[in-house]
């Protein structure tokens, strides 16, 4: 995890200043990130509820503040929400909430999004995309350089065959631009988590989860995936959490208003 000295020589030797408060990713989250979900305050605090008890189920450090995503894999929300969380998990507050895309049924090769709790750590490194078509002209990752949050290997139920469970790489990326990220919001995956392109640089640019990247650069190894002016939060966090809070109805909040298609 990362110490206090050496999350003070990132911010000193950053090429920019971090956010002091959760207050200002807020509004750095209302200003670039689209399309965005706006739940109710009762159903903020219920997921942070989720997940801090999901945190402290799989025994993860909670002994400074730090940022955390939850992800709500049920195909009726679809929605990936960013908080931060108090020391010791006293508090937790929403910083924002946008639509995601989960593992989609039917499909050879297609997983049903693994629930738990997941560390973001450079023993599984990020990579950036290539922003290349592939032969149904996708680009899988997204536009050029769009970060890909690695997750490691992880077991997951098959959503072909058979079914049963199997092997799969657990990603978290943006898609393309033009045909898939308008789909956000509905299962459309082979279980990865993909989620909009200005959140995506979002997290890359505040070092959002990039707690433990930011410790080894301190420590003068390079982390080369780490974009050259990042201006890394504070209280940078680790944990990726996947729930399903079992919704039999589509909540009317988790209905994402469409941003004009991107070209």
């Amino acid at each position: 995890m990362l110490g206090a000295l050496a999350m003070a020589f990132v911010l000193a030797a950053g090429s920019g200043p971090a956010h002091a408060s959760p207050e200002s990713l807020r509004a750095a989250y209302r200003a670039q990130v689209t399309p965005r979900l706006t739940p109710p305050e009762a159903e903020a605090a219920r997921y942070s509820a989720m997940a801090l008890t999901a945190l402290r189920e799989a025994g993860a450090s909670l002994s400074r503040a730090q940022y955390l995503v939850l992800v709500d894999r049920n195909p009726r929300v679809q929605a990936i929400f960013i908080y931060w969380v108090a020391a010791n998990g006293q508090a937790a507050q929403l910083i924002g909430a946008s639509p995601v895309s989960t593992g989609r049924p039917g499909k050879f090769d297609h997983f049903e999004t693994p629930l738990g709790v997941f560390a973001h750590a450079p023993d599984n490194p990020d990579y950036r995309a290539e922003g290349t078509y592939n032969a149904n002209g996708i680009r899988g990752f997204g536009a050029k350089d769009m970060r890909v949050f690695d997750l490691g290997w992880q077991q997951a139920r098959r959503l072909w065959g058979n079914g049963g469970m199997g092997t799969m790489r657990l990603l978290m990326h943006a898609t393309d631009p033009r045909r898939l990220e308008p789909r956000l919001g509905t299962v459309q995956s082979k279980g990865c988590i993909r989620m909009p392109a200005s959140l995506n640089r979002l997290l890359d640019q505040y070092g959002v989860l990039d707690a433990d990247y930011l410790a080894l650069q301190a420590d003068g190894v390079p982390q080369w995936v780490l974009p050259a002016r990042q201006q890394p939060e504070a209280d940078a966090g680790r944990y990726v959490v996947v729930v399903d809070s079992q919704a039999s109805r589509r909540p009317a909040w988790s209905q994402p208003v469409r941003a004009a298609p991107r070209k």
